[in-house]
């Protein structure tokens, strides 16, 4: 049996085939660091296209004057972004290095363009506006200085989030208000594919990426929904939502009830529902009204 669902990384891809000319890239860019370049061709494209360690690869990379910036898209709250950060980092070093010809075996310092990285979460978990993530909290042993740190700035770009932001990058906007727009059809109660079909239609009707969305709707309906095969998914969802659900929601059941709350998560878990697990756990307001949905 075939259904459809979200695919995880659809958010990422949207995010980046949007942010893929230089002139919104550019104000996303400004709209983040409040600066004054004008020009578009001073951005040199450095993302990474081949598959980097566990099949990991970045959004959008880029060099601009002396900063290097990687831009990286999540709906799934990661705290190890800083490590993937680490990764990307690496590799695009070692692509200036090569570019530029520059000697690792030099007496001379090198000049190396500044790091800069930023995640933007657009996620279902509660987060506050702006985080930092770093490298160093991954670290087993907290004694002593660590001779490795990578941090990620992680910005909440869900809608009514950042708003000074969004008003400076009218695209970040959009595309926050599309997401937005979907989420709004889906807890109406439409189905995923009739709910991504209006909330096209909404953004269209309201000239939120009006040309973008009438140029590639197919392609943004594809970034968005994906098949899967529903055994496989259950199966492997389960297992991980049902771990991340006891973390984060059996203490609570001792609450609620725990033959309530263990329903429940089992519930969710086959739904493939995790982060409505972590946030049950903490909020019983949404944990009641949970209940109610599945009418335990």
């Amino acid at each position: 049996m075939v259904v459809v669902r979200v695919n995880h990384k659809f958010k990422d891809s949207l995010f980046r085939a949007i942010f893929s000319e230089k002139k919104e890239l550019l104000a996303l860019y400004k709209a983040l660091n409040g600066s004054h370049y004008q020009n578009p061709d001073d951005l040199i494209i450095t993302t990474i296209g081949d598959v980097l360690y566990l099949g990991m690869k970045n959004d959008i990379s880029f060099l601009i004057g002396q900063h290097l910036s990687l831009y990286e898209a999540q709906s799934t709250w990661n705290p190890n972004m800083p490590l993937r950060g680490l990764f990307y980092f690496s590799r695009l070093y070692q692509g200036y290095i090569k570019e530029h010809q520059l000697d690792l075996y030099s007496r001379r310092p090198l000049s190396l363009p500044f790091p800069e990285f930023v995640v933007f979460y657009n996620g279902t978990m509660d987060q506050p506006d702006r985080m930092e993530l770093r490298l160093s909290d991954l670290f087993s042993q907290a004694e002593g200085v660590p001779c490795l740190e990578c941090t990620a700035t992680m910005i909440n770009i869900n809608f009514g989030h950042n708003e000074e932001m969004m008003k400076s990058c009218r695209k970040l906007y959009e595309y926050a208000f599309l997401i937005n727009a979907v989420r709004s059809r889906l807890n109406e109660g439409l189905h995923l594919e009739a709910a991504v079909d209006q909330a096209v239609e909404d953004c269209i009707q309201n000239d939120i990426l009006k040309s973008f969305l009438l140029k590639h709707r197919e392609e943004v309906r594809e970034m968005i929904l994906s098949e899967y095969d529903e055994e496989l998914h259950i199966n492997s969802e389960k297992k991980i939502s049902y771990e991340e659900g006891l973390e984060a929601g059996v203490v609570q059941g001792t609450h609620h009830g725990q033959e309530r709350v263990n329903a429940l998560i089992t519930r969710l878990a086959a739904a493939g529902r995790a982060d409505d697990i972590i946030r049950s756990a903490s909020d019983p307001v949404y944990q009641e009204q949970l209940f109610e949905e599945f009418g335990i």
